[in-house]
């Protein structure tokens, strides 16, 4: 598993949880993505707290955990979302564990975002298939929004993350805005949403125009090709919404699967991204100033451990 931290002053948690919820008093909402990392215990997750026979659990920190980290962030994105429609039963199970005031942001299921499905061997008969349900308003609709009607006051935001078309699928921002315009003029009114492209080219005045139209967010996202957070940000149209939406997620030129390499098990920083920092320090004082909502999310993978680089934010 890892070194972990064995000494409990090494991080100033209660500190942390005291910045975050004045922030989340002025409607800045500021977490992880994801919450179940045994890297971050001794953190934000106390060792006793998961033993079973006086062993320490992976079963029994993975169900519970949440439950802890709800007691230092305010808000969490459920990436987890992406890969399934999860059951009105598991839907009932995870809001019960947070408290009143924690927000939830979802990623909606790559069912609706997919256009063509990945050769890869998750999808088994699918990969490399069109999807027939890309922007599918009514499955989206009955399969994910209806279920998480009851939950809505703990639901700040759903995303629609969606990953780099080839120009086979959309030769540009032109023909996406076109398949795009039409599904978001029809969302549900009850929630939040916000759009995340991996399409540098679409950055431009057909896909903002779109988003604004429809109250919809642009995801300003790290990612390792998308352009620097800095660059996003200063685009004059990028700000679609009345609410801002960030996720920090890796170094511009580095890898998922490079950077869980180098990083795992996420138990300190260990590659200081300080344009990035400097970039989501500037979306904060945005939203106090212009006192609008902020959801923004800190990876593990940006630096090696979202709670301290969420830690250096708000200093």
């Amino acid at each position: 598993m890892g070194p972990l931290f064995d000494d409990p002053n090494a991080f100033d948690r209660a500190a942390l949880a005291e910045r975050l919820r004045a922030l989340a008093r002025q409607n800045i909402f500021i977490g992880g993505s994801s919450w179940k990392y045994e890297g971050w215990l001794g953190q934000i997750y106390s060792r006793e707290r998961y033993l079973a026979r006086g062993k320490f659990s992976k079963r029994v920190f993975e169900q519970e955990c949440l439950a802890e980290y709800a007691e230092t962030f305010p808000t969490v994105c459920g990436d987890f979302a992406f890969y399934q429609f999860p059951a009105p039963e598991f839907w009932s199970k995870l809001f019960a564990r947070v408290p009143e005031g924690f927000r939830f942001a979802f990623k909606v299921p790559e069912q609706i975002t997919c256009k063509v499905f990945p050769v890869h061997a998750r999808y088994g008969a699918l990969a490399g298939h069109s999807n027939e349900t890309f922007l599918d308003a009514h499955v989206f609709e009955e399969m994910f929004v209806r279920p998480l009607m009851p939950h809505r006051g703990k639901t700040a935001l759903l995303i629609f993350e969606f990953g780099t078309f080839s120009r086979s699928s959309f030769a540009g921002a032109g023909e996406f805005v076109e398949s795009l315009d039409p599904f978001l003029a029809g969302l549900p009114p009850e929630f939040r949403y916000a759009v995340e492209i991996r399409n540098p080219e679409f950055l431009d005045r057909p896909y903002f125009s779109c988003l604004r139209a429809h109250n919809v967010a642009h995801v300003y996202n790290a990612w390792s090709k998308m352009p620097e957070l800095r660059y996003q940000m200063g685009i004059p149209d990028s700000a679609t919404a009345d609410f801002q939406v960030c996720r920090a997620l890796l170094r511009r030129g580095r890898v998922y699967e490079k950077a869980v390499e180098a990083f795992a098990p996420y138990t300190h920083i260990q590659d200081p991204n300080p344009e990035a920092r400097d970039s989501m320090k500037i979306l904060i004082g945005r939203a106090r100033e212009n006192k609008q909502f902020l959801f923004l999310f800190v990876n593990n993978r940006l630096e090696g451990n979202a709670p301290e680089t969420i830690l250096s934010l708000v200093e």
